[in-house]
């Protein structure tokens, strides 16, 4: 029986070894990535050309704000019971909405990207337009979100179903306590980014997306975002490998020092324009899509530093609290 066993250990102990677990190539490798996933998943930067990007047409969801009551304190309608909310004092119609949705979708496949819409949208969830909050696309694969307020929690389902189907292996979906909406993450390079922390985005949601940064060899910079406001992208955008649009109004001092440091140029947007001529997209170094409400001293200073932008209008989709940035989460764009 010894003898019996020990052959058998024998043999198996050879064949472990022959036919061994490889962890390498790692899982972000193009090797890797091809072999299993059947391509090249995620982003490393938010500037590399933009292959494919997660949008969503706004729809039958749009019908909840029509019926929130107008709150004169606020200026806004909302609905505390249910958490819908809708700024501002006017509701454009649906048909606006989708009028300009459209032509930002037109103006991304004109400029060669492949838009993947999500598959469905969770009942009532009128926020789901603004899909850069519910996942980050990062070297290799996606994060899906844990999103803050009432009304955008349920978004997290339909765009995991959505990744499933296209095949884009998940990372990590922020859990526990975890707070995390992608519109305050941003890369400033491959081995360096950003993530604001707000009423949005809590310390535990960050710890979670360092983890999985730190894997990757990339560093993870906080910022305290100020006051109530939500996401860093209304402050920060990378337009270049060098270059970023920022609103200094509302970033804290010692992080702009510190980019200019890492020697990131800086282009103040001009403080008559409209808040979101800041949330445009790159989708190619140096090439944008931005909100044609931007202002002619905020277009000169991007013509100086050799910006090129494609102008798009979407205010009154921005009336709803998110603008180009929001309404776009790159799933693929090629490596720097």
């Amino acid at each position: 029986m010894t003898n019996a066993m020990s052959e058998f250990d024998h043999r198996y102990n050879m064949l472990i070894e022959r036919f061994a677990s490889e962890p390498e190539p790692g899982f972000e490798s193009a090797e890797e990535q091809h072999f299993v996933w059947g391509r090249e998943w995620g982003c490393n930067s938010d500037i590399g050309r933009l292959r494919v990007v997660l949008m969503h047409r706004p729809g039958e969801e749009m019908r909840v704000v029509d019926t929130l009551p107008y709150i004169p304190e606020l200026r806004a309608f909302g609905d505390a019971q249910s958490g819908a909310y809708w700024r501002g004092d006017e509701r454009p119609t649906l048909a606006e909405q989708q009028a300009q949705h459209d032509a930002l979708v037109a103006a991304l496949r004109e400029e060669g990207v492949e838009v993947v819409f999500l598959k469905r949208v969770a009942e009532g969830r009128h926020k789901s337009i603004y899909t850069r909050d519910s996942c980050i696309g990062i070297k290799g694969g996606a994060i899906v979100t844990r999103m803050g307020p009432r009304i955008r929690r349920g978004e997290e389902a339909p765009v995991t179903e959505t990744l499933g189907a296209l095949g884009m292996p998940v990372l990590r979906t922020i859990h526990g306590t975890g707070l995390m909406e992608g519109g305050s993450f941003a890369y400033v390079r491959p081995d360096l980014a950003v993530v604001g922390v707000s009423s949005r985005v809590n310390e535990e949601g960050a710890r979670q997306l360092e983890e999985v940064l730190a894997v990757q060899g990339t560093k993870l910079l906080r910022v305290q975002i100020p006051g109530y406001r939500l996401h860093i992208d209304g402050a920060f955008v990378m337009i270049d490998h060098d270059t970023a649009i920022v609103n200094p109004s509302t970033l804290p001092f010692v992080f702009m020092e510190a980019l200019k440091r890492e020697g990131v140029k800086l282009i103040p947007v001009n403080h008559e324009d409209p808040s979101w001529t800041i949330n445009c997209l790159a989708v190619r170094p140096g090439r944008m899509l931005m909100s044609d409400k931007v202002g002619p001293r905020t277009q000169e200073a991007l013509d100086r530093a050799n910006i090129s932008i494609r102008l798009v209008q979407y205010d009154k989709v921005g009336l709803g609290g998110g603008g180009i940035h929001c309404s776009t989460s790159p799933l693929v764009r090629d490596a720097l």
